[in-house]
C-alpha cells in the first residue's frame, strides 16, 4: 500500500473531488438559467393578467408574477453569495425556449383558454428547467431553495391546467360571466 509519503506524486492531487456538488460556475450557470426563467413567467402572467376579463385570473396571474420576481430575487441573492453575477431579466430568445412567446398573441385575441393553454406551456416549460435544475449536483442551501421553488411552479401549474381544464370542457364560448364560480375551482 502506497501512502502520500512514499508515492512520488501524492495520491490526493490526482484524486477525483467529491463529485456531490458541481462547481461554483456551473451552479451559478444553472442559477442564472432559473432566474431568466423566473423573469419570464413573470412578464408572461403579467401579460396574462392584463389580457383577462375575469377578475379571478386576473389576480391569479398577477399573483403568480409576483411569485416568479419573488423567486428570482431569492435566486439572484444565491448567485451573489457564490460570487457571481446575477441575470436580471428574461431573454427573448430564452423565452421562446421557455414557452411564453404565444402569450402576446394569446392576449391579443383576449381568448381565455388560449391564454390558460398558453400559461400551461410556460409552466411546463419552466417546470422541466427547474427539473433539470434538481438533477444537478448543487450545494444543500442552493437546493432547498430550488426544490422549494420547484414545489410551487409545479402547484401553479395543476392549478393553470384545471382553470383550462374547467374552461375547454364547458366550451368556452368567448366571456361568458362564470366569474362567481371560477374562484371555487382551484
Amino acid at each position: 500500500m502506497i501512502n502520500d509519503y512514499e508515492a512520488t506524486k501524492p495520491i490526493t492531487t490526482d484524486a477525483t473531488f467529491d463529485s456531490t456538488t458541481a462547481s461554483s460556475d456551473d451552479v451559478i450557470s444553472t442559477l442564472n438559467g432559473l432566474i431568466e426563467t423566473c423573469k419570464d413567467g413573470q412578464e408572461g402572467f403579467k401579460e396574462a393578467a392584463e389580457g383577462v376579463e375575469r377578475s379571478d385570473l386576473k389576480s391569479l396571474f398577477y399573483e403568480f408574477s409576483q411569485q416568479r420576481a419573488q423567486f428570482a430575487g431569492e435566486l439572484q441573492q444565491l448567485v451573489q453569495q457564490l460570487g457571481g453575477d446575477p441575470g436580471n431579466s428574461g431573454s427573448v430568445a430564452g423565452a421562446l425556449h421557455r414557452g411564453w412567446i404565444n402569450i402576446k398573441s394569446a392576449v391579443m385575441g383576449r381568448d381565455e383558454s388560449s391564454i390558460l393553454a398558453e400559461c400551461e406551456r410556460g409552466e411546463d416549460s419552466a417546470k422541466n428547467n427547474f427539473k433539470a435544475a434538481l438533477e444537478e449536483a448543487l450545494p444543500a442551501n442552493v437546493m432547498e431553495v430550488v426544490q422549494q421553488q420547484y414545489v410551487a411552479v409545479q402547484s401553479a401549474h395543476d392549478r393553470i391546467k384545471a382553470l383550462r381544464d374547467s374552461t375547454s370542457d364547458t366550451g368556452d364560448t368567448t366571456t361568458t360571466d362564470r366569474s362567481n364560480t371560477a374562484s371555487t375551482s382551484y
